[in-house]
């Protein structure tokens, strides 16, 4: 599908949602990431909570923007990517700061891609892309569809070549996406939104 013509309003971040074979994917789409790269990319993967998360270690040595873990109150800052840590939602405030909080898991998950990406919308409106990546439940569906909502640019990847296909095709079922791309697309797709 192409992107639709009506998604005129420059993006000014990027919010990703993934899980069984999250890290995987990501790791393609944001393969060859250009150091001119100007966007966030705030990403919830699925991980247990009794684990600490390495993703931050493990995709600083791939990229060539700032990469860490979403903190308490942090400002959100261009050209860096934030992953959300285990064991809290990850919540974007009115001010583009981060809050991090301990209430209920959704989906059987905290962090919560639902939160992290309805939260995001409110915040950004029409100025906001998400993508739903591969994963086995049915987490980032409701916080993409308030994306929808709000104006901005939904995107998830094909589920005939996610490894888990359940996230997307729930996603797909809730709503009618700008964009159904294999990572390779979606990868093009980013790079576009975020070149100078």
């Amino acid at each position: 599908m192409k992107a639709t013509a009506k998604k005129k309003q420059a993006i000014e971040a990027v919010v990703i949602g993934a899980s069984a074979g999250g890290v995987h994917a990501l790791l393609v789409v944001l393969a060859d990431l250009p150091r001119s790269f100007r966007l966030p990319l705030m990403v919830v993967i699925h991980l247990p909570e009794d684990r600490e998360s390495q993703l931050a270690e493990i995709f600083q040595y791939r990229l060539p923007i700032a990469v860490r873990e979403a903190a308490d109150k942090e400002s959100i800052a261009p050209a860096t990517l934030y992953f959300a840590g285990s064991g809290y939602h990850l919540s974007v405030e009115m001010d583009r700061t981060f809050s991090l909080s301990c209430e209920e898991a959704v989906h059987y998950s905290r962090p919560s891609i639902d939160v992290l990406m309805a939260s995001a919308a409110d915040c950004y409106g029409s100025a906001l892309a998400g993508v739903v990546l591969t994963g086995a439940n049915e987490d980032g569906a409701a916080g993409l569809a308030r994306i929808k909502q709000q104006g901005g640019l939904t995107v998830v990847q094909d589920p005939a070549e996610a490894e888990v296909s359940t996230m997307p095709e729930a996603a797909i079922a809730r709503l009618k996406p700008d964009v159904v791309l294999k990572l390779a697309g979606i990868r093009d797709l980013l790079f576009r939104l975020g070149s100078p």
